[in-house]
């Protein structure tokens, strides 16, 4: 049988190979090209014919390829010269988180069956009268700090006509038409000073003892009372650093030929003092997503409604699932917990905790993610507030002080502006003026959590304050270079968060308030009674 006729595709690849490195030396018999093929020749194409050889020789001896040529560690070797990525890791973890916790749900189904039930709430009517009423009153002391710092603008603008024409022609008037104020100026600006803040001391403190007393005493739904304390306490906040913002602004304002004024961000010179106290200047403040004051914030140019419903979807959808997750999931596990608690079986209550970790760690996550990037953003976008850095990277945390200093940056900067640093500019050292931040922040949380459960037990308080030593064991954690050290830090920073911090308070104030109003309550009366002689006591469920 004749064999087929050859063509480039049909040879053998040996043959090919042969080809190839013959074209490339030359052809045949010995004859070279002559010179005039030479000069034509360009250095691209013989560059281009090495590699064919190169490439060609490669193939035809594919059996002594150098596989190992240079010395190398391991991918997860600690020797290794390059950090390997994770990001498959991640994914997975996802993966194994949403697939473990969806056969958790679906366990949770088949044994409680669904427990959502949209009309089966306990919303008072005298509860949410209460709720609405507070909600319009509460604003009602930011416009009396109003007032307040009204009266003193003027005090100051008298003042300050008064030293500018008595200094008029002396010596202590400067080229700039300003001029030094004399001591009783001085005592002067003291005194009104002394009166405008304990006028606002009253104002702030009235606001909120009144909201915690309405709240503690009134009002039984929890939520309703969260969402009126935790708007009272924003008021107070706000309201404290209206007064204290205004205060250094009047005093760089009574006082120019010190060089205070110069001392100013530049950023306020588009609003003077007093010329940012007004009542639009005031109400922006309000609803500006900030809590600390400034006569003038950077805006953008425009809203982007289309932005402003999106982050408004986010904030409905994720509502929708912290209700659903926190009903069908995290009261059963509570209410379980109830008989454990009471009779102290310390290892089911460790498990109870384990158990209610994963979720309260969802249900957090939902409501952070919820507040700080959807609540503020389609806040800060209505407003057209420009700075909407309300977080950092918190997750990624070497340490407790990192966290802290992260993942709640509107807080933190306002304790930052109105304590810390005040405090450390006035000679206090860094532990005392830290130990006053912590201290008011655990109030503010026993208020926050305490007086809506009607129950201050001081869980929030102390998981608050005890903050403290934790920031300082990992402190050194910080400062390490070394991957390890972060990945421990991060790693104690988890660990504290999601299984000895939430869970455990969420699990005390779920049972003190059942203790107050729910089966715990229920079964000491009939224990009572059964002693008595006067009933049964049912076994708790």
């Amino acid at each position: 049988m004749s064999s087929p006729t050859a063509t480039t595709t049909g040879l053998d690849p040996a043959v090919q190979n042969d080809n190839v490195i013959r074209r490339a030396h030359g052809p045949e018999n010995g004859n070279t090209p002559n010179n005039n093929n030479k000069a034509n020749g360009s250095v691209d194409s013989d560059n281009d014919t090495r590699k064919q050889v190169k490439k060609a020789i490669r193939s035809k001896y594919r059996h002594v390829e150098a596989v190992h040529s240079q010395s190398r560690p391991s991918c997860l070797s600690h020797d290794t010269t390059e950090s390997p990525s994770f990001l498959g890791f991640r994914n997975l973890m996802v993966i194994v988180l949403v697939v473990g916790n969806l056969r958790l749900i679906i366990e949770n189904i088949q044994k409680y069956g669904v427990l959502i039930c949209i009309g089966c709430h306990d919303f008072r009517k005298s509860d949410i009268n209460l709720g609405l009423l507070l909600y319009f009153l509460i604003p009602c002391h930011l416009f009396i700090a109003y007032i307040i710092e009204h009266y003193a603008a003027v005090q100051a603008r008298a003042e300050r006509n008064v030293a500018a024409s008595e200094q008029n022609g002396k010596e202590h008037h400067h080229q700039d038409g300003t001029s030094s104020p004399t001591e009783e100026q001085h005592r002067k600006f003291q005194s009104t000073w002394k009166l405008v803040r304990l006028l606002h001391a009253i104002n702030v403190t009235t606001a909120l003892a009144l909201t915690s007393y309405v709240v503690y005493y009134h009002i039984h739904h929890p939520l309703i009372g969260t969402l009126t304390e935790v708007h009272a306490i924003v008021v107070w906040l706000k309201t404290a650093s209206y007064a204290f913002t205004n205060r250094d602004l009047r005093h760089a304002y009574l006082h120019p030929a010190r060089g205070e004024l110069d001392a100013l961000p530049e950023l306020y010179a588009q609003c003077p003092y007093p010329e940012n106290i007004t009542m639009g200047n005031l109400c922006y403040f309000w609803w500006a997503p900030t809590l600390v004051y400034q006569p003038v914030y950077p805006r953008t140019s425009k809203i982007r409604w289309s932005f402003v419903a999106k982050r408004c979807g986010e904030v409905v959808c994720l509502s929708v699932f912290i209700w659903f997750t926190s009903a069908q999931y995290a009261t059963p596990v509570l209410r379980n917990s109830l008989d454990k608690i009471a009779s102290l079986d310390i290892p089911s209550i460790v498990e109870r905790l384990l158990k209610l970790s994963t979720i309260s760690l969802i249900i957090w996550l939902a409501g952070f993610f919820a507040l700080f990037q959807s609540f503020l953003n389609a806040l800060a976008e209505v407003t057209r507030f420009a700075d909407r850095s309300f977080y950092d990277e918190w997750w990624n945390s070497e340490s407790l002080g990192v966290y802290w200093r992260t993942w709640n940056k509107p807080v933190y900067q306002y304790f930052k502006r109105h304590v810390y640093s005040p405090m450390r500019s006035r000679g206090w050292s860094n532990g005392t003026a830290s130990l006053a931040v912590f201290f008011l922040s655990a109030v503010l949380h026993e208020l926050l959590v305490g007086v809506p459960t009607h129950n201050l037990i001081g869980v929030a308080f102390l998981g608050m304050f005890l903050q403290l030593p934790l920031i300082a064991l990992t402190k050194p954690l910080e400062k390490k270079t070394s991957p390890n050290g972060k990945l421990l830090g991060n790693t104690i920073f988890w660990v504290s968060f999601t299984i000895f911090g939430q869970p455990f308070a969420a699990l005390m104030y779920f049972y003190a308030w059942q203790a107050k109003y729910g089966s715990v309550s229920k079964m000491a009366t009939m224990q009572q009674l059964v002693q008595q002689g006067q009933g049964t006591c049912p076994p708790l469920v």
